[in-house]
């Protein structure tokens, strides 16, 4: 019995890593969770790696397997027995051409020169001009599209500043100091909506540095502005942060993938398992399904590796 341990940044990489690696499929060892891993802050401070381990179950040696079919991909070729050059022939000196050819060739006739041919007249050449060029008439050359001027650089209009008293100024002024330190210049506008919840939305972040990789970096930043505008408050205020549109683009991404999971358990008759989010996410996806006919929605796991998982009724 073989035991192999594999680590990478999430559990899953590091069991399709040592799949890979030994060459066999998920039934054919079994998988122990050493570590679960961590994200860390903003996913670059005090991340760790995911730590498994595979054992291979009684009957399959890879090893030996890799070995055999390398064995027989290299096989050493048989060397070529060297060819053996021949000597060559010495050539056979030229024969001298006899005194009689030398005599013809110099007594034959020097070619005639050709005549000059007649100039044409005035009139020949005018009519032959304009016979060509009413033959070969020349295509127009297609105009040339104007050059479209390049747009000048968006203007970062500051928004208007809120009261630093109430938990919009807050949140505002938080996300200013923020983004100036991180290098990025955008304006932050604050709302307050009916219920008393603030919700934020940022303009000028053309590269999505405020975004991340899958919004990890914005859910960061919305953490970190909760817990600023919370701090020693009586009355929790929930803090919304939106970049350049990207919360509705997410939602509609995930209610898409939502569906397409939900038609794959309904083929396959297995239950689906989506990667792990946060759980602002995984409400989306709980709330595109909840009126499915077919399929049920369910959360497993421990953060920050919990996920939805989608089964048939």
């Amino acid at each position: 019995m073989k035991v192999y341990e594999y680590s990478a940044r999430t559990i899953q990489e590091a069991i399709d890593l040592g799949l890979q690696e030994l060459g066999v499929s998920i039934s054919d060892v079994t998988v122990d969770v050493l570590e679960e891993g961590s994200k860390g802050l903003f996913g670059l401070f005090g991340s760790r790696p995911a730590k498994i381990r595979l054992t291979m179950k009684e009957g399959e040696d890879t090893d030996e397997v890799a070995r055999a079919i390398l064995a027989d991909a290299i096989k050493p070729e048989e060397p070529k027995p060297l060819k053996q050059e021949k000597p060559e022939a010495p050539k056979a000196p030229k024969a001298e051409k006899p005194a009689a050819e030398k005599a013809e060739k110099a007594e034959k006739p020097a070619p005639k020169p050709r005549k000059p041919k007649a100039p044409k007249e005035e009139g020949e050449k005018q009519d032959e001009d304009e016979a060509k060029k009413e033959a070969k008439p020349k295509a127009p050359k297609p105009p040339k599209a104007p050059k479209e001027p390049k747009e000048p650089p968006k203007e970062i209009v500051p928004a208007q500043q809120a009261d630093r008293a109430t938990a919009a100024g807050r949140a505002q002024e938080f996300l200013q100091e923020l983004t100036k330190l991180m290098g990025v210049n955008v304006s932050v506008a604050v709302a307050t909506d009916e219920e008393g919840n603030v919700r934020v939305n940022m303009e000028g972040d053309t590269l999505g540095i405020l975004i991340g990789r899958r919004g990890e970096t914005l859910d960061a930043l919305q953490y970190l502005t909760s817990l600023h505008v919370n701090k020693g408050q009586n009355d929790y205020t929930r803090v919304t942060l939106d970049t350049e549109g990207y919360r509705a683009k997410r939602e509609e991404a995930l209610v898409r993938l939502a569906n397409r999971m939900a038609n794959r358990a309904q083929k396959t008759g297995r239950k689906v398992s989506l990667e792990p989010m946060n759980p602002y996410e995984r409400r989306i996806l709980h709330s595109a399904l909840q009126d499915h006919p077919a399929v049920t929605t369910h959360s497993e796991g421990e953060e920050p590796n919990r996920h939805v998982v989608i089964t048939l009724k």
